[in-house]
């Protein structure tokens, strides 16, 4: 039963995603059939979300945005401390993902502003010089093909402090940074080819170029199962950063 109702993501899953036209018609083109379906599928798939939001742990009357929220699962992740934020945008380039972010954010109407944007170039509207208080990426890094921008547009818009949180999937490189996982080079190879059929990138170069960018506050390395690939594990990380002071 679970694989008949899966059946519609893993087909364009299978197809893959089609290098043509520009990255938002990209991203429309393959996730507007299976955006009824996208949550629940990834449910087993995306792990360690919620850690990730309890990490950044925001305090009453703070802002957060969330660059690439897709259809705004995320949200719920906050429970009761999303009311007591001061705003919080989601910001996306996937039509067809802000309009189940829509439907899901019906619930917070005066709170939750989406928007369709770059998450390379978008910036909030900020009250004089003050920046905002949490970014964060939740497995969108990897779809962002300038990710370097995307990072660097993240840590522009927060205030110095604020925290930056990424979690999403990864490779090590050959030889790691001290302390780091290192993964053998099956899954160096494996992995990146994999995910790359459906435009997702993974990289050696993502975590210690946030290790580089902010002050580490949390960083975890981990593995996770895959839908109907029995016996492998894929691996993650989940980190955050604060924006050092000027």
């Amino acid at each position: 039963m679970m694989l008949l109702q899966d059946s519609r993501v893993l087909l364009h899953l299978l197809r893959g995603q089609r290098a043509m036209g520009n990255h938002a018609e990209r991203l429309e083109r393959f996730y507007a059939p299976q955006a009824a379906h996208y949550d629940r599928f990834r449910e087993r798939l995306l792990h360690g979300r919620r850690e990730l939001v309890e990490r950044l742990n925001p305090s009453p009357g703070d802002s957060v945005v969330e660059l690439g929220g897709g259809t705004g699962r995320n949200l719920e992740f906050f429970g009761a401390r999303l009311l007591s934020l001061s705003r919080f945008e989601l910001v996306d380039l996937c039509p067809a993902l802000l309009a189940q972010a829509k439907l899901r954010s019906e619930r917070w109407p005066h709170l939750v502003r989406l928007v369709q944007a770059d998450a390379t170039t978008y910036r909030p509207t900020l009250n004089g010089n003050y920046g905002v208080d949490r970014v964060y990426f939740s497995y969108s890094l990897t779809m962002i093909p300038e990710w370097r921008r995307a990072i660097n547009n993240a840590i522009r818009m927060l205030r110095p402090g604020g925290l930056l949180g990424v979690v999403d999937f990864y490779v090590s490189g050959a030889e790691p940074l001290p302390n780091r996982a290192h993964h053998g080079w099956a899954t160096r190879r494996f992995w990146p080819r994999w995910f790359a059929h459906d435009g997702v990138r993974l990289s050696a170069d993502h975590l210690p170029e946030l290790m580089r960018r902010t002050d580490p506050v949390h960083c975890e390395e981990r593995t996770a199962p895959v839908p109907y690939l029995p016996g492998l594990r894929v691996p993650y990380y989940l980190y955050v950063g604060r924006k050092r002071q000027r």
